[in-house]
């Protein structure tokens, strides 16, 4: 017997729950994402462009209000800030920056913040934000430093730390080298910490110079893949959001295994998702009184003395032979331990081996850590050199975890690809999982009539016509954008959810003007001339002449020998109910219902005499 408990998660349960997860597993309790908007406040980012584009600010403020919405969805545990400098005003802990202003502390962000952004976009918020805030001296250094209070304050474990900069003055402080060389300390100090500073420079007169004083103040690239320094600004809102967006997501393995590559020969890999497939996010239970989240306990009793059991206490039995095996917890965790976790090299095979039909579920990428295994990196690119080479991918047993059976994997090779701008494919194996024999089924197909060749041709036809450029990232998920948006408006408290436009509708009308003829000729190729594709509608009765009633339909009689083949061969059933009962007056049979598998137990036993 099972009683089940709920009860409230406070801030400690959440601490424990956050620290008590190794960060190389499930990354899901690793930690919190903390994000902190340091934006510049100075006159030059409150001018418009030209052409009524929108000022600086005003692009950094919609960028801000994009990120805020989507943590509010996706990841509402996470903590993000928003600080302006070069102010007139300062608002900060104890007020000892001055020229700082604290907008936002570091934060789960909600739909009160979100509100208040919104305040500060278009003309009217940007006048409100200079009313607000004012325009004074630049002092990045004190900024910075304010910035480090803000993460030295949390309490709770944090993950991952990063802070934006967005500003359109090149040189911040005009040449004042006292300035420039706080800032650049204190930048230090907070990369020391752990703290990711990245620049999102955005559009100047004259073009924004980097190298001035910026290139000091930013982290190096986090990795190979890592497209490092934006040296072009951003003038537009979406390359703007498409910078944030590519920064604020964090790369984070999967797993991290060891690959054997052979006696003595061992590499550390990262196992990451490329693509996964987006489902609605699974329901959290809550307290109908307050709202606030809820977890359950699981507790075992006795039976017979009700008395709570201890996970000492239980044990699992398997019964065999009339007999039950009672087994120990430590025997039933060998039992079901098959390897250590890891990746074993088994052989190579030619890339035609593998078929499209051996995919069974998405795959995984791999990637060397170098920071576990000095010289995995040095291992991996010579192991994939060679593989693409020689047009072979790898055989490997795949242990995820303890107490998981192993699988058989294809380590396909991907050569990195660049363009002109960034890196389009980065270098690695995809992890594509092979299937067992029992995984492989032979189906019975019918036989269907073959098309003759002017019914094929006329269809390459109609697929010419109907042939366009198809992009994945163009169709949205319907459903699941509906979802969201329900959510968003939800969590701003708004009347309404935005419309959404169902992308994945064909559009009728231009398909109709692409084809023209060509359906009704296909169609006079396949159907006969009296069929209706679309389904055939019944036909109306009669009125019945000078009687005002409906006329009604003739009798259907089956001649005695088709009837006796009906029931030799068992397929009556064929018949419906109408032919049936006519069936049975016509030849004098009597039923004692008139069910359809009535009538025809009754013609059976009538005709099988």
């Amino acid at each position: 017997m099972a009683d089940w408990q709920s009860y409230y998660k406070n801030e400690d349960d959440e601490q424990e729950e956050e620290e008590g997860e190794d960060s190389t597993g499930d990354y899901k309790y690793s930690g919190r994402d903390s994000l902190v908007f340091l934006v510049d406040a100075s006159r030059e980012m409150f001018t418009e462009g030209e052409d009524g584009e929108p000022s600086n600010f005003d692009m950094t403020m919609e960028c801000v209000r994009s990120v805020y919405s989507s943590k509010i969805i996706s990841s509402e545990k996470d903590l993000v800030a928003l600080v302006f400098y070069g102010t007139e005003k300062s608002k900060n802990p104890k007020d000892s920056f001055k020229n700082v202003y604290v907008y936002h502390d570091l934060e789960s962000p909600g739909a009160k913040r979100v509100r208040e952004v919104d305040s500060l976009r278009g003309e009217k918020g940007a006048k409100l934000a200079a009313e607000t805030l004012g325009s004074g001296e630049t002092c990045l250094g004190q900024a910075l430093w304010c910035c480090s209070n803000l993460y030295s304050d949390i309490k709770l474990r944090l993950s991952h730390k990063r802070l934006m900069i967005f500003t359109c003055r090149d040189s911040p402080h005009g040449g004042n080298s006292d300035r420039d060389k706080l800032a650049r300390t204190k930048a230090a100090d907070l990369k020391e910490t752990g703290v990711v500073i990245d620049l999102m420079h955005l559009k100047k007169d004259g073009g924004f110079d980097v190298s001035l004083f910026f290139c000091d103040i930013m982290s190096p690239p986090e990795g190979e893949d890592d497209m490092g320094l934006q040296l072009e600004p951003c003038g537009k809102l979406e390359d703007l959001k498409k910078r944030v967006r590519a920064k604020e997501m964090k790369k984070r393995a999967q797993s991290r295994l060891t690959l054997s590559l052979g006696e003595g020969v061992n590499v550390a890999v990262g196992l990451y998702v490329l693509a996964r497939t987006a489902r609605k996010p699974s329901a959290i239970k809550l307290y109908r009184d307050t709202n606030e989240p809820i977890r359950t306990k699981t507790r075992l009793y006795h039976n017979n003395t009700g008395s709570l059991l201890l996970p000492s206490d239980t044990k699992r039995a398997q019964v065999y032979g009339h007999k039950q095996i009672v087994l120990e917890k430590e025997e039933v965790d060998e039992l079901k331990k098959f390897d250590d976790p890891g990746l074993v090299l088994m052989g190579f095979k030619p890339m035609e081996r593998l078929k499209l039909h051996h995919h069974i579920r998405p795959s995984l990428f791999i990637f060397p850590e170098e920071e576990q295994v000095t010289g995995s990196s040095c291992v991996i690119t010579a192991l994939l050199r060679r593989c693409s080479e020689r047009g072979v991918f790898a055989v490997c047993k795949y242990t995820p975890r303890r107490n998981t059976p192993p699988r058989f994997v294809a380590l396909v090779p991907q050569r990195e690809e660049l363009d002109s701008q960034s890196q389009v494919m980065p270098p690695g194996f995809h992890v594509i999982f092979l299937p067992f024999a029992d995984d492989v089924r032979n189906l019975d197909t019918p036989q269907f009539p073959t098309a003759s060749q002017s019914q094929v041709d006329k269809m390459k036809e109609i697929v010419s016509k109907l042939r366009f450029k198809y992009r994945s990232d163009a169709f949205e998920n319907p459903v699941l954008q509906q979802h969201f948006r329900n959510l968003e408006a939800l969590a701003l408290d708004l009347t309404e959810p935005e419309p959404i436009e169902d992308l994945t509708k064909p559009k009728v009308e231009v398909m109709d003007q692409r084809l023209g003829p060509l359906v009704q000729e296909f169609k006079d190729l396949v159907y006969p001339a009296d069929y209706n594709p679309e389904g055939k509608t019944a036909v109306k009765r009669k009125p019945a002449e000078g009687g005002g009633g409906a006329e009604k339909k003739p009798k259907v009689e089956l001649p005695e020998a088709e009837l006796r083949a009906h029931v030799a061969n068992g397929t009556l059933g064929k018949l419906t109910v109408p032919v049936l009962k006519d069936a049975c007056k016509q030849f004098g049979v009597r039923t004692t219902g008139t069910k359809k598998q009535e009538l025809i137990d009754a013609l059976t036993e009538q005709f099988s005499r």
